[in-house]
């Protein structure tokens, strides 16, 4: 499906989803990186549906590693309602 693409729902009609970048971090390892910029996402997006890995880094302050992610998110477009 193409970004911001329409797809049919379970009943029948046209849905819009729309692809944002986001970036999660974490002190202890990547999947808690990724599930710190889900978690965080979801309080301010509705219908989260797919959360896909890009880029996997870290940075280093204070000689203490910091796990970055950055994920390519979509949810469900709902316009102005």
């Amino acid at each position: 499906m193409a970004k911001g693409g329409k797809k049919k729902g379970a009943s029948g009609e046209q849905a819009v989803y729309k692809f944002i970048e986001i970036v999660g971090t974490s002190r202890k390892s990547w999947a808690d990186a990724a599930r710190n910029g889900v978690v965080t996402a979801s309080k301010t997006l509705r219908d989260l549906r797919v959360a896909e890995v890009d880029k996997l880094d870290l940075r280093i302050e204070g000689g203490e590693i910091v796990y970055r992610v950055k994920l390519n998110v979509s949810f469900k477009y709902h316009g102005n309602d």
